[in-house]
């Protein structure tokens, strides 16, 4: 075979095709970058004013009034048109200015869309105006390592996932050292304004520098922004201000895609469960929004989980004459077993598969676990300020630790903590597997803190649930049902009278559309010694082929695929809605800023309505903040927004459970959201979760609430 020329090869790679099949840039790539996103329609004007908007109120912390005495007045602000404004508002707002823009935390996607949006108006406004862009996050601000944006960078990357133009990172400016060495930075380079794209920390942070460069005139912007979803801004009285931060969409959309695609694997190889967790370590946000994209046969909400009230307890208690407070909030053995009986109920009707999505960070509501790190920080302290060599040195096996604790429920070590630890804890602490034990009884971080991120979610829970199948499977109630189709049709094809055996083998012979093997049937000694004391076998004669072949489908074999969702998703190309949605927040920073504003957070009002209703806002970052626990001391910092139950998208969820489920004979109900698309009619544009929970606030809607349920379930 001849060896291929070199002249040969060059000619082919500099074929069109080939040029363009190799290219970094694709066509759906140019597609993108080419987009321009629809701006709210008071970004038509020439200049914008801020009007304060007074229906909106605030519960001030005193600490937050104490640290942030400048700010701490600030009101909600809409960005209107200025057609009337004065000259020399007019001249201030078209003046040059220097502009610093920085990404805090972990990606969002959309997050070039605010840069792009910025750049956009105040280059519009003023074309001397200059951009900068601090790199690798708030270190760059710190450090002075920062770029000048142009116009060929910021259109590189309109459209695009990521924050690779000038990357980020999770340095906190917290300290006295790291806020004068920004200062300094930013005076150094002249700056007006100071932009930073983040989180609940990194608004937190915003709020801060905002207070401290007030006396510098340098004004300071935040814009929200996280996957989770845990930015979501009401007043007092539960207004909205802001409904969700930017990239939660893109991620929900990102996982439901993968997820959907394994509710179609599955229903199609018919023996897997498909374990997804989703990022969400605070909020189940992400999991609330898949479930609504893909109609997965169980998701799991941890706040959900938090409400529970186990009733029976309470009963049993009540006439004891005692109160039983372990009877409120869900233990993982309780959730083991409601995923368990998920799981038989399909069986029950062949479908021994299916796709369950699971929140990250859905441990943190388990109220015995948390109880269990509260507890157990005690007995590892108590320990410490009483021995001379500290828990882990002195009890350095799991098995150290776990006799230990044992003692204390005995008496028999009679410390500090021996009213601490409790039978009960020994008993639900013994069902937790071995790995999350030695977990929760490892070192605590430097601030005496359980490193929760640390734990397998999705192995706390299948081995808790693997272990309880199996017994269930030993007990019989665990059983793949076989269709009554199936049975009579393999009955006879091997000679055998279906009437005759049915009745041995199944306890609801002809009731059902599949039949359950007997619960004493559990294996294949048991199924012969049925077909003995039936007079249908002889004891020296082996089980029939087609009786031992119904038999064995009948015995379910619990397989599991885990899968987790959280850097793929935040890497993604934003979705048209996301795109939109911080093009327009670019827009209103430069608003803001032009305007005089500091210590407010760029949003959008009315997010959840169509694009005709969005009206760009500026919140009050101050009045928002409160004194939380933060390890180990109280800090002032923005709360995090965490699933309601009584929203109207939680409600639809929970309505849809059993249907979800589908452990009824026949098809599932799997959704097939599709790939992010960016073009077309048929993209969504906006969240679902975002879509009922506005619909649940119309007047008509609130006022039927109490026959909500009534026709959900009609429908």
């Amino acid at each position: 075979m001849p060896e291929p020329s070199t002249i040969q090869l060059d000619k082919l790679l500099d074929h069109p095709s080939i040029t363009d099949a190799v290219a970094d840039v694709n066509l759906e790539l140019k597609e993108r970058i080419a987009y321009q996103p629809p701006v709210c329609n008071v970004f038509q004007s020439p200049v914008t004013t801020l009007v304060t908007d007074a229906q909106y109120r605030f519960e001030i912390d005193k600490e937050s009034h104490r640290r942030l005495p400048h700010i701490i007045a600030n009101t909600v602000q809409r960005v209107e048109g200025g057609d009337g404004v004065a000259l020399a508002a007019k001249e201030k707002y078209k003046k040059a200015r220097n502009i610093g823009i920085v990404f805090s935390g972990g990606p969002a996607p959309g997050g070039h869309n605010v840069i792009a949006g910025l750049f956009d108006a105040a280059k519009r406004i003023n074309p001397q105006t200059r951009i900068f862009g601090f790199l690798m996050g708030p270190d760059g601000i710190i450090e002075g390592d920062y770029l000048e944006l142009t116009r060929e960078q910021v259109d590189r990357y309109r459209n695009v996932g990521g924050f690779t133009m000038i990357k980020t990172g999770r340095t906190k400016i917290d300290n006295r050292m790291k806020m004068d060495l920004s200062r300094a930075t930013c005076q150094q380079l002249g700056l007006d304004a100071l932009v930073v794209v983040g989180g609940d920390d990194s608004n937190t942070n915003a709020a801060f520098l905002a207070q401290e460069m007030f006396d510098d005139g340098i004004q300071v912007i935040g814009v929200p922004k996280t996957i989770d979803g845990d930015i979501q801004v009401r007043d007092a009285r539960g207004k909205v201000l802001c409904a969700m931060s930017f990239g939660f969409h893109t991620a929900a959309r990102a996982f439901s895609q993968a997820v959907a695609n394994l509710c179609t694997d599955a229903s199609s190889d018919v023996k897997y469960w498909h374990v997804c967790k989703v990022m969400g370590r605070v909020a189940s946000h992400l999991a609330l929004e898949v479930a609504l994209q893909t109609h997965a046969n169980i998701t799991l909400i941890g706040e959900d989980l938090a409400d529970y009230v186990d009733h029976a307890r309470l009963e049993k208690a009540e006439k004891a004459g005692v109160v039983d407070y372990t009877a409120y909030g869900m233990t993982l053995r309780h959730l083991s077993r409601v995923i368990c009986d998920a799981i038989m109920d399909r069986a029950a009707v062949g479908k021994n598969y299916g796709v369950l999505v699971v929140p990250e960070g859905i441990l943190e509501f388990i109220n015995e676990i948390q109880v269990f790190i509260i507890k157990l920080n005690t007995i590892i302290g108590n320990y410490n300020k009483m021995h001379d060599r500290d828990f882990h040195t002195a009890l350095p096996t799991l098995d150290d630790k776990l006799e230990y604790l044992r003692r204390l429920v005995r008496g028999i070590r009679s410390d500090l903590s021996y009213n601490v630890w409790n039978a009960r804890d020994d008993e639900l602490f013994n069902d937790i597997p071995a790995f999350f034990q030695e977990g929760l009884l490892t070192e605590r971080d430097s601030h005496g803190n359980f490193q929760f991120s640390q734990v397998k979610t999705e192995k706390v829970l299948l081995d808790l649930v693997k272990d309880y199948l199996g017994i269930l499977k030993e007990k019989g109630h665990y059983k793949i049902g076989i269709q009554n189709a199936q049975f009579v049709k393999t009955m006879q094809k091997g000679g055998l009278d279906p009437e005759l055996y049915g009745p041995i083998l199944f306890e609801n012979w002809q009731r059902t559309h599949h039949l359950m093997v007997k619960k004493t049937i559990i294996s294949k000694k048991t199924l012969k010694a049925a077909l003995v004391r039936a007079d249908c076998l002889a004891e020296k004669d082996s089980i029939p082929a087609p009786i031992e072949k119904i038999f064995d489908q009948s015995v379910p074999k619990f397989k599991t695929q885990a899968h987790f969702y959280g850097y793929d998703g935040r890497g993604s190309d934003p979705t048209r809605f996301d795109c939109t949605y911080t093009y327009n927040l670019g827009q209103t920073v430069f608003s803001l800023i032009a305007n005089g504003a500091t210590g407010q957070m760029a949003a959008i009002l009315n997010l959840e309505q169509d694009f005709a209703h969005w009206r760009p806002i500026g919140i009050p970052i101050a009045p928002l903040m409160h004194l939380e626990e933060r390890k180990s001391k109280l800090e002032l910092v923005l709360e995090k927004s965490i699933v309601d139950v009584n929203s109207p998208a939680f409600r639809v969820v929970k309505m849809f459970r059993d249907k979800w489920l589908a452990a009824v004979p026949g098809e599932d109900h799997f959704r097939h959201p599709g790939p992010i698309r960016f073009a077309g009619n048929s993209e969504e544009d906006r969240p679902i979760t975002l879509l009922l929970n506005a619909l649940g606030d119309q007047p008509s809607i609130k006022d039927g609430a109490r026959d909500e349920q009534a026709s959900i379930q009609d429908q």
